[in-house]
């Protein structure tokens, strides 16, 4: 039976693991000091827990040399057990994507596969709908997001081995939205093509090759795609919020369609996660050369924002700049009822992982990893400034903008926004009602407040074409195209909120 919460009975069943256990006299003279700044972290993810009634979460984070790894709350609300860092499992959605970045970047340094070559190469029927953009798109150009087509192309093709093959074979059907190579706009489909190429390469399906290629070398023991596989492994088991409002555990939604597995299909434990971090810091031994794993956060394709300002993505990470210079290498993931954010800054030989298992976790994560606080905290770094000015002249922003996704059953699905200048703003509506507001601080891009006017720390950016008129607005990573086209079906409401959906 699926069993229904309300914030006030969440937070009840969770209250007792919520706290840290007591030591005793010995214990904690025996126990290593814990930094103050560790300590806080654990306080506002209590805090953040409780504003947000998240019913658990698991952290993993490398600070000043040391690691450190902890669960709160509970796997579920109808069947509450301790989420810890080790054996509870969680699915990572998007990071998935870091993992099959890593393993084509194996096959590079193996000579199996170049990143400048064409797709072409390797799946010789490839296409889209556009077959000029079929012959040009690269490895790489899948592996940075500036492949062109629209990106959130989610059918389900079964889940038998031939999965990805079916999926690639109908990529034919996918709206080619600008040349590749020339514009950034987050696509999960053209990583689930570069798992396919994985695929023919290896001879292996996609998630036998990412076991061999990482996940047993790297001893990634409670990660995979099929948590029957994991050994020991516990469910943090989805929750999402129902009509009423209230929260529901529904295990029903783990499960993730295989042809979208290289894009968001990865089950992991915020240990592993850490483990995960540690190898791309550095300490790789011989599985990845440093040079290798430099590559991946460097010469990063074209730029934008993604809810922070992106100076583009490499081989598959996001390249976040700061104000005082270092890199912010990022990323993190969505499906239901699972959110979790992961974040490194080399140059400080820090990393985060925060994993939740309720769609009330964006809110917790937002805080941690859109914001300023844990970078400062840990890395002593900072995002951009934007601080919002008025804008006299809002008219070339004004219009329509479509946003577009093929779902799990090959239906094209359209939500066309509104956005009208307001005394000094731009009024995003949807069916006449107001969803958010555009706040510029500099040209072209922009911060998200609230309808009531407050600000967030979420970033957007309008794209212009090669007349120098306002073409897209990017929004969650997605391209809106200006003027649009007529929905075919629509929704009253921002289907990816503030987060990116896998």
């Amino acid at each position: 039976m699926t069993e229904q919460m309300t914030r006030r009975t969440l937070l009840t069943a969770t209250a007792a693991t919520l706290a840290a256990p007591a030591l005793t006299p010995a214990a904690a003279s025996a126990a290593p000091r814990v930094p103050s700044a560790v300590r806080e972290l654990e306080d506002r993810i209590r805090e953040a827990m409780e504003l947000y009634a998240v019913p658990g979460v698991a952290f993993g984070l490398r600070y000043r040399g040391r690691e450190y790894v902890r669960g709160f709350g509970v796997t579920s609300t109808a069947d509450p057990s301790p989420v810890d860092g080790d054996t509870t499992v969680f699915r990572v959605a998007s990071t998935t994507k870091t993992f099959t970045g890593t393993a084509a970047m194996r096959l590079v340094e193996r000579g199996r596969l170049g990143l400048d070559r064409r797709v072409r190469a390797y799946l010789p029927g490839f296409r889209t709908s556009d077959p000029a953009a079929s012959a040009r798109v690269t490895v790489r150009q899948l592996l940075n997001h500036s492949a062109g087509w629209l990106g959130d192309y989610l059918l389900d093709t079964g889940s038998d081995d031939a999965a990805l093959a079916r999926y690639v074979a109908e990529m034919h059907r996918v709206p080619q939205l600008t040349p590749p190579g020339e514009v950034f706009s987050y696509n999960n489909a053209a990583i689930s093509v570069a798992g396919r190429v994985i695929e023919v390469v290896t001879g292996r399906t996609y998630e036998q090759a990412v076991e061999d290629l990482l996940l047993e070398p790297l001893g990634l023991r409670r990660s995979g795609f099929d948590i029957t596989r994991i050994p020991g492994a516990r469910m943090a088991v989805p929750h999402v919020i129902d009509e009423a409002g209230n929260l529901v555990a529904q295990p029903e939604r783990w499960s993730v369609p295989r042809s979208v597995n290289p894009a968001g299909g990865l089950i992991s434990s915020a240990r592993d996660q850490l483990r995960w971090a540690r190898f791309h810091l550095g300490d790789g031994g011989r599985l990845l050369s440093r040079r290798s794993l430099h590559a991946m956060r460097s010469n990063p394709g074209p730029g934008g924002t993604l809810f922070v300002e992106l100076d583009g993505v490499g081989v598959t990470w996001m390249l976040r700049p700061t104000a005082e210079g270092p890199t912010v290498v990022q990323h993190g993931g969505d499906w239901d009822g699972q959110h979790s954010g992961f974040l490194m800054v080399p140059e400080r030989d820090f990393a985060l992982t925060v994993l939740t298992n309720s769609d009330t976790g964006p809110a917790l994560l937002d805080d941690l990893f859109i914001g300023d606080w844990a970078l400062s905290r840990f890395a002593g770094v900072h995002n951009l400034p934007a601080v919002v000015r008025p804008v006299t002249d809002l008219s070339g922003y004004e219009g329509s903008y479509t946003l577009q996704q093929i779902g799990f059953d090959g239906e094209l699905v359209s939500l066309v926004l509104e956005i009208v200048a307001d005394r000094g703003r731009l009024s995003v509506r949807v069916d006449g009602v107001e969803q958010m507001a555009l706040g510029f601080y500099r040209r072209d891009y922009a911060v998200v407040h609230l309808p009531d006017g407050t600000p967030t720390t979420q970033r957007v950016n309008f794209v212009r074409g090669r007349d120098g008129e306002v073409d897209w607005l990017r929004f969650g990573g997605r391209l809106l195209r200006r003027g649009g086209v007529a929905p075919l079906r629509t929704s009253g409401t921002l289907p990816f909120r503030l987060n990116p959906w896998i």
